[in-house]
């Protein structure tokens, strides 16, 4: 396989969500060269199967105290409130710079009400005591995607690398220590078979999330754990993984897949609904928490898996028919019409859903800058565990949280460029080689694999865990992990293997991390442990490689 030479820029951003493209427009702003190193097309990304919205202060009846508050009582025990606090007080001039490089919100003017036109239309989600919700009809994450797109194009600073995967961060560090310092990434170029070696003063990972470890999840193919597995590699602490966020509500079709009904639907008075024994849809919320069907998520996924259970159905229903079709498309246009297509007429039926894996709330740990303890490191968005979702995201803080720590994060990268000057003068990079390895024939072992860790994850590490299943989840992971590795060093590197490393890596740091928290609190649930243990208030499970 061809190695070509080094490139070189001042900063390098992995990933092209939200939490990506938002760096690299605040660091080429401020004058620094930026590659972002991106493995499909620019917008395949989770930003932009967002349909929520942003949570954010906006209206006068709102407060931060009352953001925060919601947001510390959703991490149940497990976010840092100064943290929390940085990040919900610093949005409202993010999501205003949003708007001025051209960002629309809908407007409740729009939507028919007497008001001034540029009053937002602020929705409510699960775990909200206000309406906070910024949003762009159902498709705000595809709007926020599109003018973030649009303005890093137009910034000539920017040089795009689509089709690239990262494969391994650049780290210097003497024999038996721990990193000192990142230099940047190796990266396969897809469409010409070649390894880069890209060269930087900084790195940012903003590679998403997780979703594809398991079997059934909200998330687009390319969220394999990227980010978290090299910065596991590279001997970054990982903190907090056992914290999966399974969304509640999937659509329930076979001919649709991985698509969301947002919080936002609930929001709006959507109530969850399962058969009784006479065969009757009847509301089932109230009996696991007094929001009823507006509880945070993790009790809603928990709630649904066990009304499945109970009555063996394939799913529950969600009902908005209290709401008439003329408000339902106007409020909810993509939804309406994906309903659609799936027979169903969300103002005459109810909506048949399911959990899936949709967030991860651990990953890199980082300061509330996005900074790491490996100089020049920096990670944001959903690789990145800052401390601010706790044991349990509240709805649409994600897409908050990934604008301003870009911000902070380029703030504090340029507070310390003269630092990682020094490093870059000093680090020594090397090609990448690919030693004796050679073509595979056999690249059936990958897709058994990638199906194997995806169903053992769903079965045993998935909404309800116990010890034995989680045993018997490391056991599996240990066996084929062993497996990947060898062929890894034996064979030419591809795109999917590359995946799977990273699939199998992000799995097992799940499942450790899930196996050493002896208690159930926020989405981590494990029957052996059934009560939250007050001892563990704000203790991080923390694991980092060992050289």
């Amino acid at each position: 396989m061809e190695v070509s030479d080094c490139l070189e820029f001042d900063h390098i951003v992995i990933g092209s969500g939200i939490a990506g493209l938002s760096s690299a427009l605040y660091l080429a702003e401020a004058g620094g060269s930026v590659a972002i190193i991106t493995k499909s097309e620019i917008d395949e990304c989770n930003t932009k199967l967002a349909q929520g919205g942003i949570a954010c202060v906006l209206d006068k009846a709102d407060s931060f105290e009352a953001h925060i508050k919601d947001t510390l009582y959703a991490g149940a025990g497990l976010c840092k409130e100064d943290v929390v606090r940085k990040i919900i007080e610093t949005g409202p001039e993010v999501v205003h710079e949003l708007i001025a490089r051209g960002a629309h919100f809908t407007t409740r003017g729009e939507l028919g009400e007497k008001t001034e036109k540029k009053d937002f239309d602020l929705g409510r989600e699960g775990g909200h005591s206000q309406r906070r919700v910024l949003h762009a009809g159902d498709i705000t994450g595809e709007e926020i995607e599109r003018i973030l797109i649009k303005s890093c194009i137009k910034n000539k600073k920017i040089k795009i690398f689509k089709n690239h995967i990262s494969i391994d961060l650049i780290i210097n560090r003497q024999a038996g220590q721990e990193a000192k310092s990142c230099a940047g990434v190796y990266a396969l170029d897809r469409d010409n078979k070649i390894i880069k070696t890209f060269r930087g003063l900084t790195t940012t990972i903003a590679t998403g999330g997780n979703g594809k470890v398991y079997l059934y999840t909200s998330n687009p193919d390319i969220a394999c754990g990227a980010g978290v597995a090299m910065g596991y590699r590279a001997g970054a602490k990982i903190a907090n993984m056992e914290f999966i966020q399974f969304h509640p509500t999937i659509l329930h079709d076979p001919k649709i897949r991985s698509f969301l009904i947002s919080e936002a639907v609930r929001g709006e008075g959507a109530v969850l609904k399962s058969y009784n024994k006479r065969g009757k849809l009847v509301s089932f919320m109230k009996k696991y928490h007094p929001m009823k069907s507006l509880a945070p998520r993790d009790v809603v996924a928990r709630a649904i898996d066990s009304e499945m259970k109970r009555s063996g159905q394939e799913c529950v229903y969600l009902d908005i028919t209290n709401h008439d079709e003329k408000t339902l498309r106007r409020r909810f246009p993509n939804i309406f019409k994906k309903c659609l297509e799936a027979g169903i007429n969300m103002a005459k039926d109810p909506i048949p859903v399911v959990p899936a894996a949709h967030y991860s709330c651990g990953g890199i740990l980082t300061d509330v800058n996005g900074a790491t303890e490996i100089a020049g490191l920096y990670a944001v968005g959903e690789a990145a565990c800052t401390g601010l979702h706790g044991a349990n995201r509240l709805a649409s803080n994600s897409l908050l949280e990934a604008m301003v720590l870009a911000k902070l994060s380029y703030q504090d990268i340029y507070q310390n460029i003269e630092i990682f000057k020094d490093f870059f003068r000093k680090a020594k990079v090397s090609k990448w080689t690919c030693g004796n390895a050679t073509d595979s024939d056999e690249l059936v072992v990958i897709s058994h694999n990638w199906d194997e860790i995806r169903h053992f994850m769903w079965d045993y590490v998935g909404i309800f865990r116990t010890n034995k299943r989680l045993q018997r989840a490391k056991t599996r992971i240990k066996l084929i992990r062993n497996e990947i590795e060898k062929y890894y060093w034996d064979f030419l590197i591809t795109p999917d293997l590359i995946e799977l490393r990273n699939i199998a890596s992000t799995a097992e740091i799940i499942i450790d991390s899930a196996l050493s928290r002896k208690e159930s609190r926020g989405l981590n649930f494990n029957s052996d442990y059934p009560e939250r243990d007050v001892k563990m208030d704000c203790v991080d499970t923390i694991l980092q490689r060992k050289f």
